[in-house]
This record gives C-alpha cells, sequence and structure tokens, in this order.
C-alpha cells in the first residue's frame, strides 16, 4: 500500500516530513516480528501507529490488544499479562488467563512502558528472549508467540540511568525505535486536521462547518498544543457546539484557546542535537548558581580592596578566604608570593612585603565574564573534585550524567 491508502484507511491527516518518515518506518517494519518502540507525546497517536504495523503485518488476522500499563496497579499486573493460579493471592478464586495466552500468535501494544514495575520488566523481558513465561502462583513455564510493540512519552534511556527501567529491557525494545511528531512540530498540518475535526462535528451536530479566518489561523498554528492532536480535536467540538457565528476570527478563537496557561515558554523542538526540558532546567540551574557565586566573590573583593585602601595598616589582619572558604587569618600565611588557580583547591597566599608602596600601583585586571568559559570552569572543577567520575560530578552539578558527556564533548574537556 502506498503512504496516502494507509492515511486514508486509519484517518491520518497531514503531510509533514516527520509524520511521514514515521509512518514509512512503521510501514517497512510490519511485516517482520521485531519489537518496535514508539516514542511520542501524550495525544500525538501512537496506538495507530501500532495498529498500522499489527494490519500490514503476517499476524493482522490474529488478536491485538492495547494495554495501558500505567493504569494498572502495581500488584495484579503481572496477573493481567501473564495470568494466575487459583489461590495464588487473595482474591484468586479461578485460575486466569493473561494477556500473553489469550493474544498468542497475535500483538500486544504496551502502553506506557515507563510506568511498568521492576518486577514485571524482569518478566517480560524473558517474554522477548525466550517467549517463556510463568502464571502468578505457577512453577510451570508456558510458551508464547507474541510481538510486542511499547510506546511511552518519557525518555526511557534517561529512566535506564535513574534505575527506573531495565537497560536491557530497553535495548531489547528498542530493536525499531519510531518518534512520532508532536503537533507544534508539524504546524503545516493543524489547519488541515482542524477542518477535518470541524466538519466530523457538524455532520455529529447537524450544524454547518466551523471556518477560520486569517488570524484565526495563524493563532492556532501557533499555539503550542501541550495536549497535541487530542487537545486541538477538542477545541474543534467544543467550537462546533458553542460557535453561533461559524465564521471565527482570532478574537473569537481566544475564548477558546487556554492562553492564560502560566507553562508557555519557548519549547525546544525535537530533532537532532535538541536538548530535553529537564536538561535546559538543569544548566539554567548551575548558570544562576554561578552568577550569585560570582556576585558573591565581587562584594567580598571590593569590601578587601577597599578596607585595604582605607587603614593599609589593617591589611596584615585581613582574612582570606581559600578555595575550600576556610576562612584563615593573613598571619597564618606564609610571607611568600603565590598564586594558584581557584580550581586546585589550594589555599591563596597574598604576599605581604611592601604592601604600602604598591597599593597605589594596582592595576585592574579584567576578568572574564563569559559565560560558556565560566561553565567550562565550573565542570573541570567538578571532575577534579571527583577525580573524574562523570556519575559523581554531574550529580554535584545538578544535572545528568548524558548532559556532562555532552558538555565535556562540546568544551573539548579531557577527563
Amino acid at each position: 500500500m502506498d503512504l496516502q491508502s494507509i492515511k486514508n484507511r486509519f484517518g491520518i491527516i497531514g503531510n509533514s516530513p516527520a509524520l511521514n518518515h514515521a509512518l514509512n518506518i512503521a510501514v517497512q517494519v510490519a511485516n517482520t516480528d521485531l519489537s518496535v518502540l514508539i516514542n511520542g507525546e501524550s495525544g500525538v497517536g501512537k496506538e495507530v501507529i501500532s495498529q498500522i504495523i499489527h494490519s500490514l503485518s503476517a499476524r493482522k488476522h490474529n488478536p491485538f490488544i492495547a494495554v495501558n500499563c500505567g493504569a494498572i496497579p502495581e500488584g495484579t499486573i503481572d496477573s493481567e499479562l501473564f495470568g494466575h493460579e487459583k489461590g495464588s493471592f487473595t482474591g484468586a478464586v479461578d485460575s486466569r488467563k493473561g494477556y500473553f495466552e489469550t493474544v498468542n500468535g497475535g500483538t500486544i501494544f504496551l502502553d506506557e512502558i515507563g510506568e511498568m514495575p521492576l518486577g514485571t520488566q524482569a518478566r517480560l523481558l524473558r517474554v522477548l528472549e525466550a517467549g517463556e513465561y510463568i502464571r502468578v502462583g505457577s512453577s510451570k513455564v508456558q510458551k508464547t508467540d507474541v510481538r510486542v510493540i511499547a510506546a511511552t512519552n518519557k525518555e526511557l534511556i534517561d529512566f535506564t540511568q535513574t534505575g527506573r527501567f531495565r537497560e536491557d529491557l530497553y535495548y531489547r525494545l528498542n530493536t525499531v525505535p519510531i518518534r512520532v511528531p508532536a503537533l507544534r512540530d508539524r504546524k503545516e498540518d493543524i489547519p488541515l486536521l482542524f477542518r477535518k475535526f470541524a466538519a466530523d462535528f457538524a455532520d455529529r451536530y447537524k450544524s454547518s462547518p466551523v471556518q477560520l479566518d486569517e488570524d484565526a489561523k495563524n493563532l492556532l498554528m501557533n499555539y503550542t498544543w501541550p495536549g497535541n492532536v487530542r487537545e486541538l480535536k477538542n477545541i474543534a467540538e467544543q467550537m462546533s457546539v458553542l460557535t453561533k457565528d461559524k465564521f471565527v476570527n482570532g478574537k473569537q478563537l481566544e475564548e477558546f484557546l487556554p492562553l492564560t496557561n502560566s507553562n508557555r515558554l519557548p519549547v525546544l523542538v525535537g530533532g537532532k542535537g535538541a536538548v530535553s526540558q529537564q536538561e535546559f532546567a538543569n544548566e539554567r540551574e548551575i548558570l544562576y548558581k554561578l552568577f550569585f557565586d560570582m556576585k558573591k566573590d565581587v562584594n567580598e573583593l571590593k569590601k578587601l580592596l577597599f578596607d585595604m585602601l582605607q587603614n593599609p595598616g589593617a591589611s596584615q589582619h585581613i582574612p582570606v578566604y581559600s578555595d575550600n572558604n576556610m576562612l584563615q587569618d593573613i598571619n597564618t600565611v606564609p610571607s611568600q608570593t603565590t598564586f594558584t588557580p581557584s580550581n586546585t583547591n589550594q589555599p591563596v597566599y597574598i604576599n605581604q612585603s611592601n604592601n604600602n608602596n604598591n597599593i597605589d600601583h594596582h592595576e585592574d585586571i579584567e576578568e572574564s565574564l563569559s559565560i560558556m568559559d565560566k561553565e567550562k570552569e565550573l565542570i573541570i572543577k567538578a571532575l577534579k573534585k571527583h577525580k573524574g567520575k562523570r556519575k559523581d560530578a554531574s550529580t554535584d552539578l545538578g544535572i545528568s550524567e548524558r548532559t556532562l558527556y555532552r558538555k565535556l564533548k562540546e568544551y573539548d574537556i579531557e577527563e
């Protein structure tokens, strides 16, 4: 089948390159038995991709079932997926077949796979590797032939680093990854989708379809759509029911869009080299901390220089802060002229000789205020502090290990 025929069959609207790429991968992988991991935000249509894969596969005449892992309580998910024996737990008055038994020969779609408990993940890994499972309360190994398609709106690779998702299961599921684009990444498709939804609701409610002027179309295309296609469909239905004038302008459309939402900051568009919102927040925290530390250091330096200029004799007892923030009396510091970089965690020595003669001949040294330089210096400092251990250094910096690795490459820092 060509791509347009597949779109017509499954009700897919849009021609964006990212959407077409995802559909092409689904078509190519359908005739195999490879595991597929579909990644995308909530509401982008991940389940439709799984249905396309099943419908175009050799299993299309066998059962297909969609299971939301996040909607099943942790205590019963093993029983739901793998079945249980009579008396295996309180309330198990009968033996029960699990989904992997009832869908044998077909396809199971595991939505929100990132919410699956670790114990269930181990059982699922056994199914994927050997096609075997054991019912809850049983010791008998049973065989199954089920194709697994999983979906998530999380970054599972980050979950593996924090121990919330098994790394071996991630790579087993991620045999063929498919990323479904968010609606804000396919703006050219938004007017087409709205027109289709408006026509469908007009037929349902026996009314004229809602039409948008140019201002309304631009407003619709520039909205961030956190709920993606699902949210757009809801807005179209609201307008079909509540608008008296079916030709809507931008001002009228604003009444239906939650423009007062406080979380309408610029978003980072997905794609090669994109940074997640969480990583962006972590890096921003580093910069805030760096700025506050710089401000504190500058204020202390100003006070120190002012005291020395006003009362030169008092400089013999001026406290000195070393790099590890330990307060020292200058009388305890050896009388020598020594300077050590701030990232060596060594005390700073000040030349005490001829203080009175040199005060009037000081020179202003311009300090680099480049954010990149300061960030690089902070990363080097953290790595030296933790003896090159990236995991400990990233924790100390408040960023993920993956972000630290990217920064090492970006700044060409040798560990």
